[in-house]
C-alpha cells in the first residue's frame, strides 16, 4: 500500500519532520523541560492499543441547523464498501466510539461536507478519518485525492499505519509520504491515491516540485491541529496548501485541544464547519481520601515516603516530581532501600516510554515515578495511590490546580477509592496547599500514624 523511500541511517527527526543526524540532537535543559506536544501525541498513539472509554458527552453543532442529525451504532449503517468494512473489523473495532458515532455520518454524507472535531487522543478519531478518505478514493484514478497533514514525521508513520491497516483489502489504494528524506525524481508525479507528509515538503510537492496536483484533491485533513500550531512555521504552511486546493474540496480539522488560536486557526482554513466538541468532564475528588505530610527537607520527605511505602501494599502507586533531575534522584534513592520502582523522564525516546510505562500497565512495575510533563494522559486502572513528592506548581510558582486535579485524578478512577498523599517541605509548599484545599473546597487531613490502617484497607 505504502511507497516510503528512506535512506537506512542513523538519523531522527526533529519537531518539523525534517530527519537529522542524532547527534546534532541538543539536550533540552531542565529549565527549557516544557511539554512538547508532539512527542506526547506519539507516546499516546504507542501506548494505546484500545480505545479509551470516555465519560465525556459529545457536542454537535451544525453548520446547517434544520437538517437531521444523523448517528449510527455500527459500521454496516454507513454502508461501506465491503473491503473497507473489512479492514474496520480487522483493526478490532466492533462498534462505532462515540466521536466515530456522530463524525462518520457527516464525513460521508453527500454532498461532502466540512468538519472540525476535537477529540482526545485514543477515542478513535484517526480511523475515523481514515475511513472518510478511503471511502472518498476513485481507486482507477491514479492520481493525489486524498492529502492528510500531520506536524510530525513520527505522527505521519503513525497514521500511514492506520491507512494501511485499513486498506489491507483494498490493494488498488496506495499510499505516499510526503516527508523529508523521501526523495523523488524531479518531474515525477505521484500515482498514489492517498498522501501523507508534513506541512513543508507537502507545500513542496503542491508548488515548487508539481508532484502533487492540489486542484484535484477531494478530501484534505489536518491532523493534530493543536499540535500544528505549537511548531514553528507549519500553521502559515498549512494555510498556504488549503489556498491551493478546489472549492469544493472537503475540509477535516482534527485537534485534543481548542484554545483560542486553534479555533482562528480552524476559521482560515475550513469554510462552513460542522462542529464537534467534547464537553467538559466534571472530574470528582469524592472517591479520592487526600492527605499531607509535614517535613522540613527534601531527605525528610524521603524517610516519610519509606514510612508510606512499608505501611501499605501498594497495589500500584505513581509518585510525582517538579523536575527531571528529582525524579532521577528519587528514583535512585529508592531503588537503594530495595524498592523496585520505574523511572519515566524526559530524556528518554517515545519508545522507552511507552515501554516503562506498558511494563507499569502490565504490573510488572509496581511504582512509577515520574513529572508532570511525561505523565500526562497515562490512564492505568490498577492506581490506588498518587504521591505528589512535589506539589504542583505554574511557572510563576502559584498552584497549578488543574496538574494537581489531573495528577490525583489517576487514582479513585472507575468509582473505585484512591488516595493521594502530599508531601510538604516549607511555609511556601504549606501555603500551596492550603490554596490547593480552597480551590477544591475539599479539606486535606494531616496524615497521623494511626491513619495507616485506613490507607491500608484503600490500598488492598
Amino acid at each position: 500500500l505504502s511507497s516510503l523511500n528512506l535512506k537506512e541511517e542513523k538519523t531522527k527527526p526533529d519537531a518539523n519532520g525534517a530527519v537529522v543526524k542524532a547527534d546534532d540532537n541538543v539536550e533540552k535543559t531542565e529549565d527549557e523541560e516544557k511539554e512538547d506536544r508532539a512527542a506526547q501525541s506519539l507516546l499516546n498513539k504507542l501506548i494505546r492499543s484500545n480505545l479509551v472509554d470516555t465519560t465525556n458527552q459529545v457536542e454537535v453543532l451544525q453548520r446547517d441547523p434544520t437538517s437531521p442529525l444523523y448517528s449510527v451504532k455500527s459500521f454496516e449503517e454507513l454502508r461501506l464498501k465491503p473491503q473497507l468494512l473489512q479492514g474496520v473489523y480487522s483493526m478490532g473495532f466492533n462498534r462505532p466510539s462515540k466521536i466515530q458515532e456522530n463524525a462518520l455520518p457527516m464525513m460521508l454524507a453527500e454532498p461532502p461536507q466540512n468538519l472540525i472535531a476535537q477529540s482526545q487522543s485514543g477515542t478513535g478519531k484517526t480511523a475515523a478519518f481514515v475511513l472518510a478518505m478511503l471511502s472518498r478514493v476513485e481507486p482507477g484514478n491514479k492520481y493525489p485525492q486524498c492529502l492528510c497533514l500531520s506536524p510530525t514525521y513520527e505522527l505521519a508513520l503513525q497514521t500511514g499505519k492506520v491507512i494501511e491497516q485499513m486498506g489491507k483489502f483494498y490493494p488498488e489504494l496506495k499510499l505516499a509520504y510526503a516527508v523529508r528524506g523521501n526523495k523523488l525524481e524531479r518531474g515525477q508525479k505521484i500515482s498514489e491515491q492517498i498522501v501523507i507528509g508534513t506541512p513543508g515538503t507537502v507545500l513542496d510537492w503542491c508548488s515548487k516540485l508539481k508532484f502533487i496536483d492540489p486542484k484535484k484533491i477531494k478530501v484534505f485533513v489536518l491532523d493534530e491541529a493543536d499540535v500544528m500550531i505549537a511548531t514553528q512555521g507549519h500553521q502559515d504552511q498549512s494555510i498556504r496548501i488549503q489556498r491551493m486546493l478546489p472549492r469544493d474540496c472537503q475540509m477535516l480539522l482534527f485537534s485534543a485541544t481548542f484554545e483560542d488560536s486553534v479555533w482562528k486557526f480552524a476559521q482560515k482554513v475550513v469554510p462552513d464547519p460542522n462542529i464537534i466538541k467534547l464537553k467538559r468532564e466534571e472530574e470528582t475528588l469524592d472517591t479520592i481520601k487526600q492527605y499531607y505530610v509535614l517535613c522540613s527537607n527534601r531527605d525528610e520527605k524521603f524517610q516519610a515516603l519509606c514510612n508510606i511505602y512499608g505501611a501499605i501494599t501498594i497495589a500500584q502507586a505513581m509518585i510525582f516530581c517538579h523536575t527531571r533531575k528529582t525524579a532521577s534522584w528519587l528514583a535512585a534513592e529508592l531503588s537503594k532501600e530495595g524498592h523496585q520502582v520505574a523511572l519515566l523522564s524526559g530524556e528518554m525516546m517515545v519508545e522507552q516510554r511507552a515501554a516503562v510505562i506498558e511494563r507499569f500497565r502490565e504490573g510488572k512495575e509496581k511504582v512509577l515515578v515520574t513529572t508532570n510533563v511525561c505523565a500526562r494522559g497515562i490512564d492505568v486502572e490498577q492506581v490506588s495511590v498518587v504521591i505528589n513528592f512535589d506539589l504542583p506548581v505554574d511557572k510563576d510558582g502559584n498552584p497549578d490546580n488543574e496538574t494537581y486535579l489531573h495528577r490525583i485524578g489517576r487514582t479513585g478512577r472507575f468509582g473505585k477509592r484512591g488516595l493521594a498523599v502530599n508531601m510538604v517541605d516549607s511555609k511556601h509548599s504549606m501555603n500551596i496547599l492550603n490554596r490547593i484545599q480552597e480551590h477544591f473546597n475539599k479539606k486535606i487531613n494531616k496524615l497521623d500514624t494511626d491513619d495507616l490502617d485506613e490507607i491500608e484497607k484503600i490500598t488492598n
